[in-house]
C-alpha cells in the first residue's frame, strides 16, 4: 500500500509524519539529512509538499515514516487541513536562534490537535550549533505544559537526528523496548557541535525539569 502520490511499495509498517514549524527553522534541511528519503522523495502538487520516505531498521523489523514537508509553503498563510489529515505522528520544530519561532509553537500545536486526535508529537529545537542562541534551554517550557518530549537538535551536524524518530516509533508501536539496530544513512555533517557548549545546555535542560512551571496557558516566552 502507498500513500496518495507515492509509488513506493510499503510491505512493512508505515506512518504519515507531519513536520510543522515556522519557515526558516530548518525543517527541510533536517528531513533531507536522511539520504534515502531525499533520493526517493515525491512531490504532491495538489498539497504543495514534498513527501520523504524515511526508513529505519528496528529490533522488530523495518518501518517507514512518510515525512510530509511543506518546503516553505507555510510562509504563504496557514496550512490546509489536508496537510494534517491522516497524520499519525508529528514533529514541531523551532529555531533556538529565533524567539519568534518558539513563541509560535503553540499555534502549530493547536493546529495539529484540532485536526489530528491524540497523535504522538515531538518538539525539537534546531540550530543548536549556532553561537547566537536566543532561546535558552531553561526557557523552553511548552513541552512540559503539554507533556511532550523535547530534543535539541542540529540538522547540519546530524546531532540527535534519530531521537525524535525513535520516540515516535516507540509510541506508534506501543513498545518501549524498540530500538534502532542500524544507523540511518545520513548526509555527512556540514558543521560540528561544540561538545562543551552542548553539555552545558543538556545540563540546563535537566535542571529546568526541577523548576515548577506556571498554570497559566499564555505560552509566552518569558525573557
Amino acid at each position: 500500500m502507498a500513500l496518495p502520490g507515492m509509488n513506493i511499495p510499503t510491505e512493512f509498517p508505515h506512518f504519515k509524519l507531519v513536520l510543522v514549524g515556522d519557515g526558516g527553522t530548518g525543517k527541510t534541511t533536517f528531513v533531507k539529512r536522511h539520504l534515502t528519503g531525499e533520493f526517493e522523495k515525491k512531490y504532491e502538487p495538489t498539497m504543495g509538499v514534498e513527501v520523504h520516505p524515511l526508513d529505519f531498521t528496528t529490533n522488530f523489523g523495518p518501518l517507514r515514516f512518510f515525512c510530509w514537508d511543506t518546503a516553505g509553503q507555510e510562509k504563504f498563510g496557514g496550512l490546509r487541513d489536508g496537510y494534517y489529515i491522516h497524520g499519525k505522528c508529528a514533529i514541531i520544530m523551532f529555531d533556538v536562534t529565533s524567539r519568534l519561532t518558539y513563541k509560535n509553537v503553540p499555534y502549530w500545536h493547536r493546529d495539529l490537535c484540532r485536526v489530528c486526535e491524540a497523535i504522538p508529537i515531538v518538539l525539537c529545537g534546531n540550530k543548536i550549533d549556532v553561537k547566537n542562541r536566543q532561546v535558552k534551554p531553561k526557557q523552553v517550557v511548552f513541552h512540559r505544559k503539554k507533556n511532550l518530549p523535547y530534543y535539541e537538535i542540529s540538522a547540519k551536524s546530524n546531532y540527535n537526528f534519530e531521537k525524535p524518530f525513535l520516540y515516535l516509533a516507540r509510541a506508534l508501536a506501543g513498545k518501549r523496548e524498540l530500538t534502532f539496530v542500524e544507523a540511518p544513512a545520513l548526509a555527512p555533517p556540514e558543521v560540528t557541535i561544540d561538545a562543551a557548549d552542548q553539555a552545558r545546555s543538556e545540563a540546563e535542560l535537566e535542571q529546568a525539569k526541577m523548576v515548577p512551571i506556571g498554570d497559566d496557558d499564555d505560552d509566552e516566552l518569558n525573557m
